[in-house]
């Protein structure tokens, strides 16, 4: 009933807007036939989006990110750009059909779109981040119901014979497949870095490299859900560390980051990671991690002479300047990469999980 009185209340203005004679009926048919086409695509691109492991169209770290962590961003468990796309497809099939209940019933599926698009709006509103191409798709389905309501009290239909309208539906098949095409071949927004690591990952395996900082309190809850997801499958897992130590804000994260690399080059780098994510803040301090080294069983000597090592400095150096290689603009820690996923700031663990699952299944296939 609502989404009859909804085509029912805009009769005036467009019965007024046809007898004046201002804005002729193929006007509406042209905007109808935009819009859909212009859902398609976007919702093509953000299926391409959900569905790869590392995004084609949208940036990574933004507002399509953040708007795809939401729960907003899946149905009945599946991504939510699929029933977009499956509904432009369905309003697609409606603009080109004709006859008066076609024009009832696409004037309530358009008002359906378009109530569910008001709503999709709202809550990127509510979160403070917005994604374009979910944009694109919402304010399409907006207009797809102005466009629906017009031609239903104005009871025209989509002008042109045969041949105009094989040529619109060829257009609204076209462009998404090819959308969708272009999407999936592409090969994302991988950085040479990360790609460079996960090609030397031993066959089979799934790449994780993570940047750390181990003074890092958020890093520190990330690895409370990662290490244990890890150690699961450390069979299945090339894990690479690159210590990113944030010396301005953390005076401990240089002498825990020498720690580690130490660690790692007498054979205990993974256990040297926990015990220094698992320890107090205050006592990454140099005795600290000396304390922690022989607990390890690391060689006191050898330990001593790593630390004054300059190639250690120097690594550690290095792994600075991967990470400004591998991250974008406002990028920060916790980052890593899951197989060929990217994942910013702290994650939830199921979120981990899956990802981690995902690159496993593809690292095997």
């Amino acid at each position: 009933m609502t989404l009859a009185v909804g085509c029912a209340t805009s009769k005036t203005m467009a019965s007024r807007l046809s007898s004046e004679r201002k804005v002729p009926p193929a006007v509406g048919g042209v905007l109808a036939v935009l819009s859909v086409l212009g859902g398609l695509g976007a919702s093509a691109a953000l299926w391409v989006d959900y569905a790869r492991a590392s995004p084609v169209f949208c940036a990574e770290g933004g507002g399509c990110d953040a708007v795809r962590h939401t729960r907003f961003a899946s149905l009945w468990g599946l991504p939510t750009p699929i029933f977009g796309l499956l509904g432009f497809a369905l309003l697609a099939v409606l603009v080109l059909l004709r006859g008066s209940h076609v024009r009832w019933l696409h004037c309530a599926t358009a008002l359906l779109a378009a109530a569910v698009g008001a709503r999709l709006i709202a809550a990127q509103i509510s979160i403070g981040q917005y994604c374009v191409y979910c944009l694109i798709v919402d304010v399409a389905a907006c207009v797809t119901a102005v466009s629906a309501v017009w031609r239903t009290v104005g009871g025209w239909d989509l002008a042109g014979g045969r041949g105009v309208r094989v040529a619109v539906a060829a257009s609204l098949i076209a462009f998404p497949a090819l959308v969708l095409g272009l999407g999936f071949m592409a090969k994302g927004h991988l950085p040479p870095l990360i790609a460079e690591e996960i090609q030397k990952a031993p066959r089979g395996k799934a790449t994780v490299v993570e940047f750390v900082d181990f003074e890092c309190p958020f890093c520190r809850d990330e690895y409370d859900d990662l290490a244990p997801l890890l150690e699961a499958s450390r069979d299945k897992v090339h894990v690479v560390r690159k210590l990113v130590p944030l010396t301005r804000i953390h005076p401990h994260a240089m002498e825990a980051a020498r720690a580690a690399l130490c660690a790692e080059s007498l054979g205990k780098g993974d256990a040297m990671a926990e015990a220094l994510f698992r320890a107090p803040i205050e006592e990454l301090t140099v005795s600290g991690c000396e304390k922690i080294a022989k607990e390890l069983g690391l060689d006191p000597a050898q330990y001593a002479l790593c630390l004054a090592d300059p190639k250690t400095a120097g690594r550690i150096a290095m792994d600075r300047q991967d990470f400004d290689r591998a991250a974008a603009k406002g990028d920060g820690l916790p980052l890593l990469w899951i197989g060929e996923r990217k994942m910013m700031g702290v994650q939830a663990a199921e979120t981990l999980r899956q990802a981690l699952d995902d690159a496993i299944a593809k690292a095997g296939s």
